[in-house]
């Protein structure tokens, strides 16, 4: 598998750190390009430590500037797109067509594409602009997966929080992950 992991400037650095580890393990990535908006590092730094992501050897890393990338046109061969953290300002410019970098740019060709592209808002509360940007991406094809964590699972630090909307990412990316506890029916734990 292919993939694009974009990086915005918006606050949820952790998701994003969790995510590039796990994806870093799968034997099924091949190919894994990180795409870094202007505030991304800044944000992880503050949020994080002084030194930001971590992006994982092997991976390439590009910043928001760039067009020299083979992933923001329709003849190369990604399978997914994941914008984590997205900004509701990136959320709204690919809503709109407004391919103005390379993030906005490569979602853009995944949805032209109907290629997975997943999408990872932290932010709230919405307005009422910003969800009908929702509803537009979700109607043009793209999946939302607001980074909203689950706790039936009794999560015991912040990173077992953050896995739980790491593993749905993964789960929807088609890549095993064993993250979080999976739900299981009363009679299912007694067997």
């Amino acid at each position: 598998m292919k993939l694009v992991v974009a990086v915005t400037g918006a606050s949820g650095s952790i998701y994003t750190q969790r995510l590039l580890a796990e994806i870093a393990k799968s034997p099924d990535v091949e190919e894994c390009h990180v795409v870094l908006s202007t505030h991304a590092q800044e944000v992880a730094a503050t949020e994080l430590g002084s030194e930001g992501l971590t992006i994982p050897r092997g991976m390439k890393v590009h910043g928001d500037k760039t067009m020299d990338v083979p992933f923001v046109s329709g003849s190369a061969r990604f399978e997914a797109m994941v914008i984590v953290p997205c900004s509701m300002g990136t959320l709204g410019r690919i809503a709109h067509g407004y391919s103005d970098g390379t993030i906005a740019r490569a979602a853009d060709v995944f949805l032209k594409e109907k290629r997975k592209l997943i999408l990872v808002p932290r932010e709230t509360p919405w307005n009422l602009v910003q969800a009908r940007n929702v509803v537009t991406l979700i109607e043009a094809g793209a999946l939302m997966l607001p980074a909203i964590p689950s706790f039936y699972g009794r999560p015991k630090s912040v990173e077992d929080v953050a896995d739980t909307v790491v593993a749905r990412i993964l789960d929807h990316l088609g890549l095993r992950n064993d993250l979080m506890k999976r739900w299981k029916s009363s009679s299912e734990e007694r067997e």
